[in-house]
């Protein structure tokens, strides 16, 4: 699905938050790596979608209005087999009905290995225009606002001095005796969201990436939110 679909349909939907998937979508017209991954809409599909992908999978609600979809219980980590898919599939349809949640489906996603968390955003900043931000994820974000930005759009090159810049530099480049993270494929992901932010500039207002998962041959976005303008 091209681009200017998804946001066509989003539009049309009276919407203005995409889905984790389409989001997806999106930011994999760019180049970014993402999961293996299936929006099903059945009981059914979701246990036809587990078998073509593999056990162990994770099952998330695809809703517009669940922008922290954790925080309700509706991400199910390293589902192993059929039995698990089923009874993890109806409990977050039930939370997703007590809600009152608009359910536009179920995402059945690959388990990934664990990696360096990584966060990329983007955000139309009212006197910069697009800008690009780059960080570690979990507490360094949270805590520690461990940050880089950038006007985008911008190369590669310029990507890497954001990814050098942040206090948490060592652990991309691996520590004690851990395995660093590919920095070429990081910054090639930065780039990316700067161009997507100044090239949809008009239709697209935010980008979150968070955790794109880097590893020593790759950079995974697992998770990615996109707004767009109202």
């Amino acid at each position: 699905m091209t681009i200017e679909r998804v946001i066509s349909k989003a539009r049309e939907e009276g919407r203005t938050v995409l889905t984790e998937h389409e989001s997806k979508n999106l930011i994999k017209e760019y180049g970014i790596s993402i999961p293996r991954e299936r929006q099903v809409y059945t009981e059914k599909e979701a246990i036809s979608a587990a078998e073509e992908i593999g056990y162990p999978v994770v099952l998330k609600l695809l809703s517009p209005q669940a922008t922290h979809k954790s925080d309700l219980g509706l991400v199910r980590l390293g589902i192993k087999n059929e039995d698990d898919l089923i009874r993890n599939y109806r409990e977050v349809i039930g939370i997703a009905e007590r809600e009152n949640l608009s359910i536009s489906g179920i995402l059945v996603q690959e388990m990934i290995p664990q990696g360096i968390e990584l966060i990329i955003g983007g955000i139309k900043d009212q006197h910069f225009g697009p800008t690009v931000m780059f960080g570690l994820g979990g507490i360094f974000v949270e805590v520690l606002e461990d940050v880089s930005f950038r006007v985008a759009p911008i190369d590669e090159s310029e990507a890497k001095k954001m990814i050098r810049e942040i206090k948490g530099y060592k652990i991309i480049r691996g520590i004690r005796g851990k395995k660093g993270a590919n920095e070429e494929r990081i910054a090639q992901a930065i780039s990316s969201i700067s161009r997507l932010m100044y090239d949809w500039e008009r239709e697209i207002k935010e980008i979150d990436i968070n955790p794109l998962i880097a590893y020593d041959d790759n950079a995974v976005a697992v998770d990615a939110r996109i707004i767009l303008e109202g």
